[in-house]
C-alpha cells in the first residue's frame, strides 16, 4: 500500500464505484489525524496542501510528516498539491515527493488554460506525477458572482487535449462556509462522466448535505475535497481545551482526535471504507 499516486488512488475509486476523500491538511496534528482516521477505517485518503503553502515555504517541513506517514501506513494514501497555479510551486511539489499535482488555470479562456495544463502533464510525467486540472472557475463562497457550470463538451475537449487523470468540475459547489446548503447539478456530473475517462472531483465538500454527495458519487463523483472543516474541527477543539494543559503536545490531543473523527465520518460517507 503506503504511498501511491493519484491515478493509481483514483482508478481504484472509479472502478468500484466510491471516491476517495482528499483532505487539506496544515501541521503535524491535523496529518496524524487523518492518517489515524483511515488506517482505522482502512480506507485510500488523500492528503493534500493548498499552494500558498509551497509557495510560502511551510510544505518543505510538512512534506517529510506526510511522506513518513504514508510510507509507514498500510493503506493507499496520496500526497497532492491543491490548487497549484505557478511554476514555483509545481516544482516545490515535485521536489518535495507529491505523487499528484492540481494545476489551477480555470481563470484563463478554454485554449490557454488547455496549454497552461498540458504544460503541467509534460513536466509532471517524468516523474510519474499524476494531474488534476480544473474546468469551470470554483470560487469561494463570498464571491458576488459564480462562473458558468462546467461544460460537459468541453469537459470532453479538455481532457483529450491535457491528458488530466483527474477533472475538478464546477456543478454547485464553492471553497469556504455556505450560508445556503448547496444544490448540485447531478445530470451534468453524469453528462460529464459518460463521455470523459479522467476522474471527477468535486470542490467545496464541506458543508454539501450528505445526500447530495452520495449522489454525486454515483453520478460519477471519484475525489471529494475537504479543507474548511478539516481546519473548523481543529480549531473548534483548540478553543475548547483548557490553557491550563501546557504541554503543546498534550493540548493537541482533542484536536487531532476531532480531525480524526471527521475524516471518519468522511470516509464513510464516501464509501472508501473497507477499501485498502
Amino acid at each position: 500500500m503506503a504511498l501511491v499516486n493519484l491515478k493509481t488512488i483514483l482508478n481504484s475509486a472509479k472502478q468500484g464505484g466510491y471516491a476517495v476523500p482528499a483532505f487539506n491538511v496544515y501541521n503535524l496534528e491535523t496529518v496524524s489525524g487523518v492518517v489515524s482516521a483511515a488506517q482505522k477505517a482502512r480506507s485510500p485518503v488523500i492528503l493534500q496542501c493548498y499552494a500558498r503553502l509551497f509557495k510560502e515555504g511551510s510544505a518543505f517541513y510538512l512534506a517529510p510528516s506526510i511522506l513518513n506517514a504514508a510510507v509507514n501506513s498500510d493503506v493507499p494514501i496520496c500526497f497532492h498539491l491543491d490548487h497549484g497555479n505557478g511554476d514555483t510551486e509545481l516544482m516545490r511539489a515535485l521536489r518535495y515527493g507529491c505523487t499528484g499535482v492540481m494545476t489551477d488555470g480555470s481563470l484563463l479562456p478554454f485554449e490557454e488554460n488547455v496549454a497552461f495544463t498540458k504544460r503541467t502533464v509534460s513536466l509532471s510525467a517524468p516523474s510519474g506525477v499524476s494531474v488534476e486540472g480544473e474546468l469551470g472557475h470554483i470560487g469561494a463562497t463570498s464571491d458576488a458572482e459564480f462562473s458558468e457550470f462546467t461544460d460537459p463538451s468541453e469537459a470532453e475537449t479538455f481532457v483529450r487535449e491535457t491528458g488530466v487523470d483527474a477533472l475538478a468540475i464546477l456543478v454547485g459547489t464553492a471553497h469556504g462556509r455556505y450560508k445556503k446548503a448547496p444544490r448540485l447539478d447531478i445530470d451534468r456530473i453524469s453528462a460529464i462522466n459518460r463521455i470523459t475517462d479522467a476522474a471527477l472531483v468535486l470542490h467545496g465538500g464541506s458543508g454539501v448535505p450528505d445526500e447530495e454527495i452520495k449522489k454525486a458519487i454515483k453520478a460519477g463523483i471519484s475525489k471529494v475535497n475537504f479543507g474548511t472543516d478539516v481546519c473548523y474541527s481543529f480549531l473548534d477543539a483548540v478553543f475548547a481545551t483548557s490553557r491550563d494543559v501546557y504541554a503543546i503536545d498534550l493540548f493537541m490531543k482533542g484536536a487531532v482526535k476531532a480531525v480524526a473523527d471527521f475524516a471518519l465520518s468522511k470516509i464513510r460517507l464516501l464509501g472508501s471504507e473497507n477499501k485498502a
